[in-house]
């Protein structure tokens, strides 16, 4: 049994704007197969990306709340040079500094133009490898809960566990971080980003939501109905997720 992340959901009123944002944010190519905006590696659209965890903005009639997402996509740098650069150029495709509390720290906080919080990165040796992407980051109350609860869903290996942060990395070693970070508010509003698993092409859909019920999810009812090729789902902190169908 396996599951891995293969995709960020980012909900968006104009998610074609959105994802050319965050198609030339990347470095990446948008591709619209559907209703949805898929963002991933240049070359075409290769689904389930090998190594990287693709973006996919799914088109909503709610613009964000005020409240500050609970999970961003944390972006890599390899010199202050670089870093300056990116922001500079991220700002000029519409980004907007954003104060989230963060102080006086080495790295940028911008928000993409639908107000979806984001960090630009100072260079970090962790992070030389991982692509565009460093890690996408999630806000929670107990990593250690979430290491375990994550942990045990995703094929992924867990590299480190504190009382302030959990960091999980595919066992190939490619590609970005999942990261969980201990803040002290709980979740108040649904989730505008989440992620999408993917089982193993040998896993059943329903074995593998069983299976994540038994470690603590939850299930989740969006108004999707049965005939979808989803399954939604919450974490024991109530972070939204999907597992889709085996591809």
């Amino acid at each position: 049994m396996a599951l891995r992340p293969v995709h960020v959901i980012i909900k968006a009123v104009d998610s074609p704007a959105i994802g050319r944002f965050w198609a030339a944010a990347l470095g990446w190519t948008a591709y619209s197969p559907g209703v949805t905006t898929y963002v991933g590696p240049a070359g075409g659209p290769v689904w389930p990306d090998p190594v990287y965890v693709g973006v996919d903005v799914v088109p909503v009639p709610e613009p964000k709340s005020a409240t500050k997402n609970r999970t961003h996509l944390d972006l890599a740098t390899t010199s202050a040079a670089h870093q300056a650069e990116v922001v500079a150029r991220l700002r000029a495709l519409g980004a907007t500094p954003v104060d989230v509390g963060q102080g006086e720290v080495p790295w940028t906080v911008l928000a993409d133009p639908e107000g979806n919080e984001f960090c630009v990165l100072e260079p970090r040796e962790m992070y030389r490898d991982t692509g565009p992407i460093a890690a996408v980051v999630v806000d929670c109350v107990d990593p250690r809960a979430m290491a375990r609860f994550w942990g045990g869903s995703l094929d992924w290996t867990l590299h480190e566990v504190t009382d302030d942060h959990a960091r999980l990395r595919s066992a190939e070693g490619v590609g970005p971080y999942l990261e969980f970070l201990r803040t002290p508010d709980a979740k108040t509003v649904p989730d505008r980003v989440h992620l999408d698993l993917l089982p193993s092409p040998d896993d059943d859909r329903a074995a593998e939501v069983a299976r994540l019920r038994a470690l603590g999810a939850t299930d989740l009812d969006l108004g999707q109905g049965d005939d979808v090729p989803w399954t939604c789902l919450t974490d024991p902190e109530g972070h939204e997720f999907c597992v889709l169908a085996a591809h």
